[in-house]
């Protein structure tokens, strides 16, 4: 154990104590809580878990920490029942917003498409349309969040290409995956999420 004075070498004048004990002296900083580091948690990829697309309407993500600026969301073979158009929203503790998105999408077999009411996945769409891709969501600054996705559709042999904005009202903490129109279901595949 180190406990007593030291000489500073290499042309350095005075000394230095130590208190510590044992065969190492540690510092406190920073610490680690599980698979996260608990003072370097912003540049750690941290996985959600797996959801099953196979029914409702939405699929959410909450509790999102308040340090996140980036958020990758994962589709395994996702459909719905029917032709509207699957998108993604944002979201803070006041809620999901349905509103204030710059947004549009190209299917390369089919067309292009335009929102405000979220990030589309796609220019069209259909009870057989497979989808497999990621998006990913990051913060610009000032809530302001970019998106663009890449993807491909299965049964129709289309790829897909997207892009937009959105500014939240609050600090995001969630995000919702639906239809344009909000009732067609889920019916096959599983989403998740990544954050850093």
């Amino acid at each position: 154990p180190v406990t007593g004075t030291l000489a500073v070498l290499n042309g350095g004048t005075g000394v230095t104590t130590s208190t510590g004990s044992g065969a190492n002296v540690l510092g406190t900083s920073p610490s680690i809580s599980g698979a996260v580091m608990t003072t370097m948690a912003s540049s750690v990829i941290t996985s959600g878990t797996a959801v099953a697309s196979t029914s409702g309407t939405s699929i959410d993500f909450t509790s999102i920490p308040s340090w996140v600026k980036r958020i990758t969301v994962m589709f395994q073979g996702v459909s719905t029942n029917g032709s509207s158009i699957v998108q993604v929203q944002l979201g803070y503790s006041g809620g999901v917003e349905i509103t204030g998105y710059v947004s549009s999408a190209f299917t390369s077999n089919t067309n292009n498409s335009t929102s405000t009411t979220g990030f589309l996945l796609g220019g069209n769409s259909g009870a057989t349309y497979t989808r497999c891709g990621n998006a990913e969501i990051c913060l610009m600054g000032s809530n302001l969040w970019c998106f663009s996705y890449s993807g491909g559709v299965a049964v129709a042999g289309g790829g897909e290409v997207g892009g937009g904005n959105k500014t939240t009202t609050g600090t995001l903490d969630r995000v919702r995956i639906t239809t344009v129109n909000g009732t067609d279901t889920f019916d096959a595949g599983s989403i998740n999420i990544l954050y850093e």
